[in-house]
């Protein structure tokens, strides 16, 4: 039921769309001089993409002049936005009217830790983005989805990540690990119709996708491009970017943005390979604004229906805001994220907090170093472990925990269109001392990995 109101949802805005608005709609694209540009159409702005300089070796910097490109490239989860300057490096085709694309990522990690709750693991992080646009209308359709094979490159449902807290595997909360991500990361249809020159109204709708909540998740950050695992204070922050029959209506004006949500809260189930499916029973509002080429920052604030499994009667209010800058120069660039998350349990009235900082400088074109500075709280349920929770379990604060990465990884070109790149690094952790029987005392965190990335060196028109 619920996957057939979404598709025919996604329709009926569609022709409603194309009927109610006129014949010609002014492009956003910028001019040169004094002489107007002539409007664009979608088809054309698709040409104009294979046609940039950049797109031949995988790279779009500068290119996307507004924040209205950046929208209509849809090069994220959900309807999040990077700056517009950030390099989304993808493989594009053009067939027929549709433009085809494709990015995504692939690490092979060997991590190792240390102390009584350190384990050592091989496994795999990875998720693939298949997208397609074209003009519909008066508008521009993109569709897309997302897999990840982490429900199999991820044995036992998690992966080590010491002082990591969310969800759970084989009925147990998972403690000191990441849960994978489901198969089906987002499966979902957007439209896009311009209102005059600077104005963007879009719609998206999914079975499974990204409401409007936080800024892109980590696994699609330019700042996080090179970690191969996630983020300390991804529950905190941007766990929504897997969520249920999301519907999101979004209006753009020149910088500015205002998108509002509505989908299902609980977070997915431990069993991966699925769709699941619930009541639209939650909802979130994004304010995002693009004051420069370089830069994007968002607030945004959710109302989460009994997120988690193990409590199913706790209502979750999230509030995040974000900054975030990129700077390309020759041979490379710079990309930097700063984010605060925030959860209030309503019942009990318990709050959490988590603080980011990350930053990725590519250099000679090949080389790339970065660093991933956090500060997360973290409940009492660490204590126990890959214990059950008791009858009863009241879980309260604990303490906060910080993490303190650093990693270098080099390009090593072996085939067209894909990036190849080895890499390590290491993750030194803070807490209280009474934590350290459990932890030791300075507890950490090393990984040796294989990443692989198509670089859009292939397309054809």
């Amino acid at each position: 039921m619920k996957r057939s109101f979404l598709s025919n949802l996604i329709i009926l805005l569609i022709l409603f769309s194309s009927t109610i608005f006129g014949q010609n709609t002014p492009s956003s694209h910028h001019q040169h001089g004094g002489d107007p540009t002539p409007p664009a159409k979608p088809d054309d702005r698709i040409q104009d993409m294979l046609d940039m300089p950049g797109m031949q070796h995988g790279s779009a910097h500068n290119q996307r002049i507004t924040f209205i490109d950046e929208i209509l490239d849809h090069a994220t989860a959900g309807t999040s936005a990077q700056p517009n300057s950030t390099d989304e490096p993808m493989i594009m085709h053009a067939r027929d009217k549709w433009m085809l694309m494709f990015h995504g990522v692939a690490f092979l990690n060997a991590l190792q830790q240390s102390g009584p709750r350190g384990y050592d693991k091989v496994f795999s992080t990875n998720w693939f983005m298949p997208m397609a646009q074209r003009q519909v209308g008066r508008g521009e359709l993109t569709l897309r989805t997302m897999l990840s094979l982490e429900p199999a490159t991820v044995t036992q449902r998690f992966y080590p990540l010491l002082f990591q807290q969310g969800e759970t595997a084989f009925g147990k909360p998972i403690n000191d690990g990441q849960h994978p991500h489901d198969f089906i990361m987002e499966l979902a249809a957007l439209y896009d119709l311009r209102l005059g020159e600077h104005g963007l109204l879009s719609f998206y709708a999914a079975p499974v996708g990204d409401p409007a909540m936080g800024p892109s998740a980590y696994a699609h950050r330019a700042s996080a491009s090179e970690d191969p695992v996630a983020s300390l204070g991804h529950h905190l922050q941007d766990s929504t970017h897997i969520a249920d029959d999301v519907v999101t209506g979004g209006l753009a004006y020149k910088d500015v943005r205002i998108e509002f949500s509505g989908f299902h809260g609980r977070e997915p189930d431990e069993f991966r390979w699925d769709i699941d499916s619930g009541a639209i029973d939650s909802w979130s509002t994004r304010f995002t604004v693009q004051p420069g080429q370089n830069w994007s920052a968002q607030y945004s604030f959710a109302h989460l229906s009994s997120p988690e499994q193990l409590h199913p009667a706790d209502d979750v209010q999230r509030m995040t805001a974000s900054v975030i800058y990129n700077r390309p120069f020759t041979k490379g660039s710079w990309a930097s994220t700063l984010l605060w998350g925030r959860n209030r349990v309503l019942q009990s009235g318990q709050i959490a907090n988590g603080y980011l900082a990350e930053s990725t400088l590519q250099f000679a074109e090949h080389n790339r170093v970065w660093t991933r500075i956090e500060s997360a709280d973290r409940s009492s349920e660490l204590l126990l472990g890959k214990q059950a929770e008791p009858p009863g379990f009241d879980e309260q604060f604990l303490a906060r925990i910080q993490a303190y990465t650093a990693g270098y990884d080099r390009d090593l070109p072996m085939l067209p269109g894909l990036s190849t790149a080895l890499g390590a690094q290491v993750t030194f952790y803070g807490k209280p001392e009474f934590l350290t029987p459990i932890y030791s005392q300075h507890p950490m965190g090393v990984i040796l990995f294989l990443r692989v990335r198509p670089t859009g060196g292939a397309h054809s028109h």
